[in-house]
């Protein structure tokens, strides 16, 4: 079965990315092998990230494709694979994944949501930085490290206290 995604040159995507094993904490553990991965793809598959968080055992992005280019799926091929060829083989591997040279390391899918317009856009922006407080992670989105909430405050895009009595009742993103 072939899986159905919207692939539109030029636009921007929120991606949902899952390691398989929900209880590990990989991507933080890493973060550094995780951070120069994206590097490297984005060096020779150059791709703009708007906002991205990395939890312990998934992340959120939002990214924009260059103008004549729909090809995310290339993009988290390579970094799910650079990223796994870093890590210790210690995972759990199906015979499926096994056969298939799969690691075992992150769910084979992802979610990914074309951005439509401005206020979609913000909302998903929203989702991402609230996220490590949405789990739990920490009381203010600002004390989670792996955000680029920091960036926007540095851009004066947003407070540094944004969020700091939100609930999830608020409605962010998704």
């Amino acid at each position: 079965m072939r899986y159905r995604r919207a692939r539109i040159a030029g636009a921007t995507y929120f991606f949902t990315v899952n390691l398989a094993d929900r209880q590990s904490s990989l991507l933080v553990e890493y973060i550094d092998a995780l951070r120069e991965t994206l590097r490297h793809v984005r060096r020779e598959h150059p791709f703009g990230i708007d906002a991205m968080v990395i939890l312990p055992e998934h992340l959120h992005a939002i990214w924009m494709l260059p103008t004549n280019d729909a090809d995310f799926a290339t993009r988290w091929m390579l970094i799910k694979a650079g990223f796994s060829r870093q890590m210790p083989p210690v995972e759990r591997r199906s015979l499926s994944r096994t056969t298939k040279g799969e690691r075992g390391i992150w769910q084979r899918r992802y979610w990914e949501h074309l951005i439509r317009d401005e206020q979609d856009f913000a909302c998903h922006v929203a989702y991402i930085h609230f996220n490590p407080v949405k789990h739990g992670l920490v009381i203010r989105a600002v004390d989670w490290p792996y955000s680029s909430i920091h960036r926007y405050i540095r851009q004066g895009l947003v407070a540094s206290d944004w969020a700091s009595e939100a609930t999830e009742e608020t409605g962010f993103g998704e």
